[in-house]
């Protein structure tokens, strides 16, 4: 997707206010979420409002900036959903089950976020360290592979071994690209 988009900014800026159409970012919100600085997160909100993609108003001292209404909004959403949305899905649909104190995105999808070679993943694995209840998790993945038309596989480990696991499983891991999701301490 990201040779269709000036940077990976972009995307991740599009990404955040065109799946939650109704909502209102500032641009703090979106330096803070994207980890980009507020300047350039107002030169791509600039160039997206002149595109016609979203749109912002002030209030007082904030610009808030939400998804425009219009024909272009539609198709550009859909496509940012396949491709830099599985992030921000998984992330809203799994911060709400309790006992979970960290997830990633890991395997294909991680490794061609971070810019490896390969085919287009058809799937998204996903790991939790915590103790959440699995039919509440289950729950959540199910709605985040709704959503994204792919298949979600999850697979959850301790906090003990996602600090000192020796298997190969852990080994894999943490040597290869993981997408942080969210983490209850806020270290990802």
């Amino acid at each position: 997707m990201l040779p269709l988009l000036r940077s990976r900014l972009q995307a991740e800026i599009l990404t955040l206010v065109l799946l939650g159409p109704d909502q209102e970012w500032s641009l703090t919100g979106l330096a803070s979420r994207t980890g980009a600085s507020v300047s350039s997160v107002q030169r791509e909100i600039t160039r997206a409002e002149q595109a016609g993609v979203v749109g912002s108003r002030r209030l007082g001292n904030v610009r808030l900036v939400k998804a425009a209404d219009s024909p272009l909004t539609g198709p550009l959403t859909e496509l940012l959903l396949r491709s830099f949305g599985p992030r921000q899905v998984l992330a809203e649909e799994l911060e709400g089950v309790e006992g979970i104190d960290r997830a990633y995105l890991f395997g294909s999808w991680a490794a061609r976020y971070a810019g490896e070679a390969g085919r287009p993943p058809a799937d998204l694995d996903v790991l939790v360290i915590g103790a959440p209840d699995r039919d509440e998790l289950d729950d959540a993945a199910q709605r985040a592979a709704s959503r994204l038309a792919r298949e979600v596989n999850v697979t959850i480990r301790s906090p003990a071994w996602w600090q000192e696991g020796t298997d190969g499983f852990h080994a894999d891991v943490t040597r290869r690209p993981a997408v942080p999701l969210f983490s209850k301490d806020g270290t990802g």
